[in-house]
C-alpha cells in the first residue's frame, strides 16, 4: 500500500508534495484548514482531502478515525508549520513564539501519536526488508543553524528536529523510517508573507536578487525521492538549499560567477 497523508497541504511545499506523489500514482490524503484550497488541489490532482486544524486534538483524532475507516496510511508527511516575525529574543512576541511552538512542534507530536498505530498496521506481517512505513517531517535549516532574529523559529525548529531524533531511537527495530528534510530558502507564495504579517514588500525583499531560490516543487520532488527509496534505505536527514545559500544567515545576491584565483 502506498497511501500518504500530507499536512499543511493547502499551499507551498505541502501542495507541491501532493502533486509530486500523485504524479507517481500515490494515494494521497491532503490535510489543512482551508477547504477551498484543498478542494481545488483535489480537483487538480485526484487526491482526497480532510479538513483539520492540527492544533486541535479533536481534529487530529477525527483525522485518524477517517484514515482508519478509509484504508489506513503507510506514509506520514508532517509539513504543517510556519514562522512569525524576525525580532530579537528581547523584543519578540511571546504570542508569536507560542504559535510557532504549537504548530511546528506540538502539532507534529499530536499527528505522530495519532497515526502511529495505522502506520504500524500498514507493515504488520510483511517480510523483513520488503515493506516500510514512513514518518517524514519537514523541518528547516533553522532547526540546525541559529541566526539573528530567528529566536522563536529557531527554538521551535530545533525542538522538532530533536523530537524526530528521539522518535527514531524509540522506533528502533520497527520497519518504520523516521526522516527529516530541512529546507533552506524556498520561495513560496505564503511563508515570508505570513512571517511578516502580510507585509509584501518585506516578504519580497527576502528573495530579491537571489539567483534561483528553491521552489516548493524542488522540495516536493525531493520528499518523493526520500519515501520511494528501497525499504532498507533511510535518509535520516536531508538538508536542501539553493546553491546561492551557504547558511541560514549567508545568502549570495546577484549572478553566480567563478572567482579568479
Amino acid at each position: 500500500m502506498r497511501r500518504a497523508v500530507v499536512t499543511g497541504a493547502s499551499s507551498g511545499i505541502g501542495a507541491a508534495t501532493v502533486r509530486a506523489l500523485r504524479e507517481h500514482d500515490w494515494d494521497v490524503v491532503a490535510v489543512a484548514r482551508r477547504e477551498d484550497r484543498l478542494k481545488a488541489l483535489a480537483d487538480e490532482t485526484g487526491a482526497t482531502y480532510f479538513v483539520a486544524d492540527l492544533t486541535e486534538q479533536t481534529d487530529v483524532d477525527a483525522l485518524a478515525t477517517h484514515l482508519a475507516e478509509t484504508g489506513g496510511v503507510s506514509t506520514l508527511i508532517n509539513n504543517a508549520g510556519g514562522a512569525a516575525g524576525l525580532d530579537s529574543v528581547e523584543h519578540g512576541s511571546v504570542d508569536d513564539w507560542a504559535w510557532m511552538y504549537e504548530i511546528n512542534v506540538l502539532a507534529v507530536k499530536r499527528v505522530v501519536s495519532a497515526l502511529l498505530p495505522l502506520l504500524r498496521a500498514s507493515v504488520a506481517g510483511a517480510p523483513t526488508g520488503e515493506a516500510v512505513a514512513d514518518i517524514l517531517t519537514v523541518s528547516s535549516i533553522a532547526g540546525h543553524i541559529a541566526y539573528e532574529g530567528g529566536g522563536g523559529y529557531n527554538a521551535a525548529k530545533f525542538a522538532v528536529s530533536s523530537m524526530i531524533d528521539v522518535l527514531r531511537l524509540e522506533l528502533s527495530g520497527e520497519p518504520i523510517r523516521v526522516l527529516e528534510i530541512a529546507p533552506g530558502m524556498v520561495h513560496t507564495e505564503e511563508f515570508s508573507l505570513v512571517r511578516f504579517k502580510g507585509d509584501k514588500a518585506r516578504a519580497d525583499a527576502v528573495y530579491a536578487s537571489v539567483p534561483n531560490p528553491l521552489s516548493a516543487g524542488d522540495v516536493g520532488a525531493t520528499i518523493r525521492t526520500m519515501v520511494e527509496l528501497a525499504p532498507h534505505i533511510s535518509l535520516d536527514l536531508v538538508v536542501i538549499k539553493p546553491v546561492a545559500q551557504s547558511a541560514a544567515y549567508k545568502v549570495h545576491r546577484g549572478p553566480l560567477a567563478v572567482k579568479e584565483g
